[in-house]
């Protein structure tokens, strides 16, 4: 990578942490849509990173996001109810929870989006990756829940809140219902703006970063 690619790649990187700390710890990254109805935004910056830088870039945005989430749970930002839980269950396991499925996230959606790219190249494949990366962010982060927490009395209290047991199938609809139309609206949200953005990188000539410079 030349050194304006470099730079490109700072700026962004840049940017887009300076967005996941305004997400974070602020009411901007949050949109209410009825009093129980929330979409959270703090995943577009993780998704258009790894977008933009693939999947190094994916994987330290998402580590950051984890990092902010991991915070949230001291109430620092926006507080974070279930956050300060599972902390006061086991705060190891708890930062576990918060920081690996979203630097995960981040790695899997770069790797996807560089492969993907390739072949359909880079407006169609930006659609893919933001849907791709609301969707295993919330798949890995409840599947941590269930798994590093799921003995728990907390998590015990939430399956029979809902009436469910701890099988298989009763976890797939704990989770369904957890998650509920909010994860459907982020994967909306997160696909049509990382889309759009990605799209504007691409026709803009701005990406992929790696591209050979015209000879004068």
């Amino acid at each position: 990578m030349n050194t304006k690619n470099k730079t490109k790649a700072i700026v962004i990187l840049g940017l887009m942490t300076a967005m996941v700390m305004l997400f974070s710890f602020t009411p901007i990254g949050s949109i209410p849509i009825t009093p129980m109805l929330v979409i959270t935004l703090n995943v577009i910056p993780v998704a258009i990173t790894a977008i933009a830088l693939g999947p190094v870039g994916g994987l330290v945005m998402g580590s950051i996001f984890g990092i902010m989430s991991f915070l949230q749970c001291f109430g620092i930002g926006i507080p974070s109810k279930m956050g300060a839980a599972l902390v006061s269950i086991n705060p190891v396991l708890a930062f576990i929870q918060r920081f690996v499925p979203r630097a995960l996230d981040g790695f899997l959606v770069g790797l996807i989006h560089k492969g993907l790219s390739k072949k359909i190249g880079g407006s169609a494949s930006s659609f893919i990756s933001g849907f791709l990366t609301a969707l295993l962010n919330t798949v890995f982060f409840m599947s941590a829940l269930v798994l590093l927490f799921g003995n728990t009395d907390y998590i015990k209290g939430l399956f029979e809140s809902i009436g469910q047991e701890q099988t298989f199938v009763g976890t797939l609809v704990f989770i369904c219902l957890f998650v509920g139309i909010n994860a459907v609206l982020e994967m909306i949200v997160n696909t049509v703006v990382c889309g759009g953005v990605g799209t504007a990188l691409y026709q803009s000539h701005i990406l992929p970063l790696d591209q050979k410079s015209e000879s004068k």
